[in-house]
């Protein structure tokens, strides 16, 4: 059970936002007519990045629900760039994040924090379309493939598209990062921190180290943040962990390079460490030191108890993605042994 715990309270962690991005992009592929927004993202110039760096700041997605919208926007005619632009800045730009962030850090965090994921999502954006004009079979594929399965209800489309054929393209990578990510949350140390305080950079590259590749929340990684500050990780290092946490994980690296190509998921990478670094020196080095005070903050330690309650919401989510990635793979298999008869 020790080994096993850490999978089952990470999946449950991330299934309510995977359901809900699955939801979301189902119904945006039913109800929103992709001549409305395509044309303002599918060139590779600056001005799709733009539209698509601001469009995803009222969404109400986290971490995980963002992933499959935004593979979902790539596979309707978005630009790569458009596409790393919105998983980049969405996350932490949206609405409830950057309150949150407020609440729990302070003005100048949220600020920054938005500023951060603004310019990381522009740079990122235009760097893909510079340096990646790469096309894959996939992408051709997935757009034959979208004319098979045409129900007369735009729900039952909705459904199909967000919970099945969705799923059946990127449900086997979610589970190959979920199961890493579990596998590194068991065996990472948890005093890792603890020999390397005396130097900031070298503890900001500790902490990408630990969050580039593990799944943290969204909302959850603010409460998280607030820990470590107390415990001694200096504010800088913490807003690289507030970044690079919840944009990046072993689920959505291995999304992001099956369907968009490992070049770009190079350049997502690259540009988001830079960023993060960036603006954690800043705030280190040239920042005042009393915006980013946190010694007057005790109830940010208990904000956690109240998902204490959503438990059983949670298992309830995490058994019913689990279902829906198994009938996704079954549906799959059905249609391939129906081509070949």
């Amino acid at each position: 059970m020790d080994y096993i715990t850490p999978l089952i309270v990470l999946l449950n962690e991330m299934s309510p936002y995977l359901l809900l991005g699955f939801i979301f992009a189902g119904l945006l592929k039913a109800y929103v007519p992709k001549e409305k927004y395509i044309r303002h993202i599918a060139k590779p110039n600056f001005s799709s990045v733009l539209w698509a760096t601001l469009s995803g700041i009222p969404l109400p997605l986290c971490s995980c629900g963002v992933i499959p919208t935004g593979i979902s926007l790539h596979r309707e005619g978005a630009g790569k760039g458009a596409t790393i632009s919105f998983l980049t800045t969405t996350p932490q730009t949206n609405v409830h994040s950057i309150m949150a962030t407020y609440s729990l850090l302070g003005l100048p965090f949220a600020v920054i924090r938005a500023l951060a994921a603004f310019t990381a999502g522009l740079a990122g954006g235009i760097a893909a379309n510079r340096l990646d004009k790469t096309v894959l079979k996939s992408d051709i594929a997935n757009k034959r493939e979208d004319t098979v399965f045409k129900p007369k209800s735009r729900l039952l489309t909705a459904i199909h598209y967000g919970f099945v054929k969705l799923l059946q393209d990127i449900g086997k990578w979610l589970i190959i990062g979920i199961f890493t990510a579990g596998m590194l949350a068991i065996f990472l140390p948890e005093n890792i921190f603890s020999t390397y305080l005396n130097n900031p950079l070298l503890n900001m590259l500790i902490v990408l180290v630990i969050a580039l590749p593990t799944y943290t929340c969204t909302i959850g990684s603010i409460p998280m943040a607030v820990v470590l500050m107390m415990k001694g990780l200096t504010p800088g290092a913490a807003f690289v962990f507030l970044m690079a946490g919840p944009v990046t994980s072993i689920a959505s690296m291995t999304v992001i390079g099956k369907s968009l190509g490992k070049r770009t998921l190079i350049i997502y990478l690259v540009n988001i460490v830079l960023y993060a670094l960036l603006f954690g020196l800043a705030i280190d080095y040239m920042l005042p030191a009393s915006w980013f005070n946190i010694g007057v903050i005790n109830h940010s330690l208990h904000c956690e108890s109240g998902f204490e309650e959503l438990s059983l919401f949670r298992t309830i989510c995490s058994i019913a993605l689990t279902g829906l990635i198994a009938n996704a793979y079954i549906q799959k298999k059905l249609h391939s042994v129906r081509s070949l008869r």
